[in-house]
Formats: structure tokens, sequence, C-alpha cells
């Protein structure tokens, strides 16, 4: 029997693969009940990019007095910011990597906010 992280480590292995040999940067999202992580990682897997998550200061700042992470607004922030840095070291293509989340709410919301931004998908 499979744990919860197991199964969803499984779906997120296939994908990762198959990026691989597309052999473009990914921008891959990870969350947590308290926090939202997203990474800009080279096509060789060799470097990261860029990143922002709402354990930063000045994102923390941005959410208020509440400073949760651990929402769909907070998730929007998060995707506009790794854009941003991404297009900054001249990263205009990804292929977004949901590390076997399901593409619903907060990860989403991070895709979007991320296109929106200017990165292609």
């Amino acid at each position: 029997m499979l744990t919860k992280k197991e199964q969803r480590l499984r779906r997120a292995r296939q994908t990762r693969i198959r990026i691989a040999s597309q052999g473009v940067a990914r921008l891959t999202v990870n969350r947590t009940n308290l926090h939202m992580y997203a990474s800009v990682i080279s096509g060789d897997g060799s470097k990261v990019l860029a990143t922002a998550s709402t354990v930063e200061a000045e994102v923390r700042k941005e959410l208020g007095a509440a400073g949760k992470g651990g929402s769909v607004s907070a998730a929007q922030i998060i995707g506009k910011r790794v854009a941003e840095k991404a297009k900054a070291v001249g990263v205009e293509k990804v292929a977004f990597d949901r590390a076997g989340f399901a593409y619903h709410g907060r990860v989403k919301a991070v895709a979007d906010a991320a296109r929106e931004a200017g990165l292609q998908f």
C-alpha cells in the first residue's frame, strides 16, 4: 500500500521524465498546508534559475498581517514573482511541472499567474 506522498511522487516521476526529454526549463511547484513554493529549473536539471515562495520576507509583507501562504491569493503572488525572476535571467518558455499535485486550486493559480506575467508554457 502506497502512502499519499508516495502516490504523488509516483505521478510526478512520469512528468519529470517527459519534461527532461523536451530539454526545456521547467517550472516546478510544491505546496504544503502553510506555504507555496515555485522554482524554474534549467533544461538539463542542473541549475535552479529562479525561485519564489511564501516564506520570503517580501511576500509575507505583501500578504499582510495574516501572512498565510496557504491561499490562492498567495499562490498568484508566487506565480507572478517566479515569472518575473525567470524573465530577468532570460527564460521565456517553460514546461509546467505540477509535481503530482492536482492541477486545481493553488497549483492552477500559480500557473495562471505565471502565464499572465509572460511565461510561455
